[in-house]
């Protein structure tokens, strides 16, 4: 896998390069399970609901023609930094969020990674100074956009992998 220079992660389909101390670039390079208008748009959709996914800046072209999703830089914690009663308040107020967004229509889809991809189980969700963010939105859905069956089933996933990061998240 090519590295580039501040290179933050890279996973099968996307690095994410540092490009300041407040803004992240996902590169969107070759194949992706996303396109780069369509994840902005579910960024700024779920960002319209509270502040639970990753803020949507602007996208722009790199000097060699790479799309870049320009994103608010992310500064994970560790969650054993915090004492078990703060994880407790930190995972009720994320319950409460993405609840939110799936009651406007948003569902994240990627909260547990699937166990054939690389990275850790729950890399997208990251643990802050501010609480609990999502990043990644590239296989999320909009429920207009999916439908009412199908959107319930992502939902029903999405809550039982709550449950597992809850686990995860509490008894590390």
């Amino acid at each position: 896998m090519k590295r580039y220079p501040k290179t933050l992660s890279a996973g099968n389909n996307n690095t994410v390069i540092a490009l300041s101390e407040t803004e992240a670039g996902k590169m969107f390079l070759g194949h992706t399970r996303s396109d780069i208008g369509s994840e902005a748009e579910k960024m700024k959709f779920a960002n319209s609901v509270n502040n639970l996914v990753c803020k949507f800046i602007r996208l722009e072209l790199m000097s060699d023609d790479t799309e870049l999703l320009v994103m608010e830089r992310l500064y994970p914690m560790d969650y054993r930094s915090l004492e078990f009663e703060k994880r407790e308040l930190y995972f009720d107020l994320f319950e409460s969020e993405l609840r939110a967004l799936h009651k406007a229509g948003f569902a994240h889809r990627d909260l547990k990674r699937p166990s054939h991809i690389s990275g850790f189980a729950f890399d997208n969700v990251f643990l802050t100074e501010k609480g609990i963010r999502l990043i990644d939105v590239g296989i999320s859905a909009i429920k207009t956009q999916v439908g009412d069956q199908l959107f319930n089933k992502f939902v029903e996933l999405e809550l039982n992998e709550l449950r597992e990061f809850e686990e995860y998240f509490l008894n590390r």
